[in-house]
């Protein structure tokens, strides 16, 4: 059962009954007035024009010639059954005809339908009253008894298709409001599911309707939520187990001076190796911080409209020094009017990591080449060097937080360049996309042409 004051499938379930209902009345309706209705409207009409040519062919109302025309119309056996004809003196007396008993109306010119007595039976009739110029009056009428038969049948065939059509109306209600129920109880089960911690569960999805839509984009909301988390967990985990090394490290130069002779220079190189320290946790949780803010989309409200090739060349020229003081051929190709809506300072900082990396792990003796260009429609930001690469296998993980190869854990980093470069591409509605370049790596990012 379900509540109809709070229940969304109740409600649409009374919605579409009564919506049934007026619909199985409207069409009762039209049906009606276009049968019955137009019975009435031309029975109505037969009279009047029988009227009509009956007092024309008596002329100006003369007495004698308009009883003998009525008992000729009666006579002539044609639709004799069913016709009625009357003539009444002014004093009520009937001079001529075939009823026994008739309306009275004062000033009689109208219609009027009544139960009159014919031929010894009482009957339903339309009667045209005529007042004539003696102050008598002038009945023109049809037995109504077929017509009242038809229209029986046609009210019994209406009720009981009303009667149907209202039966498959409540059916056809009480199914959709338990597809509903069971499309939403889909939804329930499943919430109440990653509700218990099962966050793998997902809303079935069947068919293309506004509900598998609606279950689609649920699941992937929750393929992202997943996502976010796994990623909390990891750089939980990661954090605790980074954090441990240098903090260990920390505590131990301090207490190492303090072990010993606690002279000035002691001290002081205890307490800069410290800082030191201290500066590369404040690095790796402002890169944190980075990651986050990239991810979480806020500072969508600060694109603008940009030329990549401009940020790609005045990043390529403050590494040119680097490059050249590490031994490295660095080559920049920027061509101009490269539009893209974004965040300078987050495309610059990405640009900036992977000409880091490629520096660091590309060696002494390599060759990068940066090229912002086109991509299959694109916009793209290219970082090719000659390295060593990075293993196939591994292009997916080197983008998790903390993350590093086993061949670069001796070099100083975090494993979150490449994070943060994935993030901010993300975040321009964009990707990050590692290939290998044989020898090398090609990094690139994949951002939407400026609309």
């Amino acid at each position: 059962m379900f509540n109809l004051r709070t229940s969304i499938a109740a409600k649409l379930v009374l919605g579409y009954g009564l919506l049934g209902i007026a619909s199985i009345a409207a069409v009762s309706l039209v049906f009606y007035s276009g049968t019955i209705g137009v019975i009435d409207q031309n029975i109505d009409g037969k009279i009047m024009a029988q009227t009509e040519r009956l007092l024309d062919n008596v002329g100006k109302y003369r007495r004698t010639k308009l009883q003998a025309e009525v008992r000729r119309q009666l006579g002539d056996g044609v639709d004799s059954d069913r016709e009625i004809f009357q003539i009444v003196d002014a004093d009520g007396t009937p001079a001529g005809g075939n009823l026994g008993s008739w309306p009275v109306l004062e000033d009689a010119q109208e219609f009027v339908t009544a139960t009159v007595l014919r031929n010894g039976r009482s009957a339903p009739a339309r009667l045209y009253l005529r007042t004539l110029s003696d102050g008598g009056t002038l009945i023109v009428g049809r037995d109504l008894s077929e017509e009242e038969a038809v229209r029986e049948v046609i009210w019994r065939a209406l009720a009981a298709g009303a009667c149907v059509s209202l039966m498959l109306t409540i059916a056809g209600a009480l199914l959709f409001r338990r597809s509903i129920a069971a499309r939403l109880g889909e939804i329930r089960r499943t919430a109440a599911q990653i509700e218990e911690g099962d966050l793998s569960r997902r809303i079935p999805v069947t068919g293309n309707d506004e509900f598998a839509l609606l279950n689609s984009d649920i699941n992937r909301m929750l393929d992202r939520i997943e996502l976010l988390m796994e990623g909390i967990r990891h750089v939980s985990n990661a954090i605790a187990h980074d954090l441990r090394t240098p903090l260990s490290r920390i505590r131990g130069r301090l207490d190492d001076a303090l072990r010993h002779e606690m002279s000035v220079p002691t001290l002081s190189t205890a307490a800069h190796d410290a800082i030191d320290d201290i500066d590369d946790l404040i690095r790796l949780f402002e890169r944190l911080l980075q990651i986050a803010e990239a991810e979480s989309g806020m500072r969508g409200s600060l694109f603008e409209r940009l030329d990549l090739g401009r940020v790609v060349a005045d990043i390529g020229e403050m590494y040119e020094a680097i490059a050249e003081d590490s031994n490295i051929q660095l080559t920049v190709d920027a061509p101009d009017s490269l539009y893209v809506d974004g965040d300078r300072n987050l495309l610059a900082s990405a640009v900036a990591s992977l000409l880091d990396n490629a520096i660091k792990y590309a060696g002494p003796g390599a060759i990068i080449h940066v090229r912002a260009g086109l991509h299959h429609g694109e916009a793209s930001i290219a970082v090719h060097d000659n390295g060593p690469g990075i293993p196939a296998g591994e292009h997916d993980k080197v983008t998790q937080r903390f993350y590093r190869l086993d061949k670069s854990r001796h070099m100083p980093g975090n494993g979150l360049g490449l994070s943060i470069v994935s993030a901010t591409a993300t975040s321009h509605g964009g990707r990050l996309v590692l290939e290998d370049a044989e020898p090398g790596l090609v990094a690139r990012i994949v951002l939407p042409l400026a609309g």
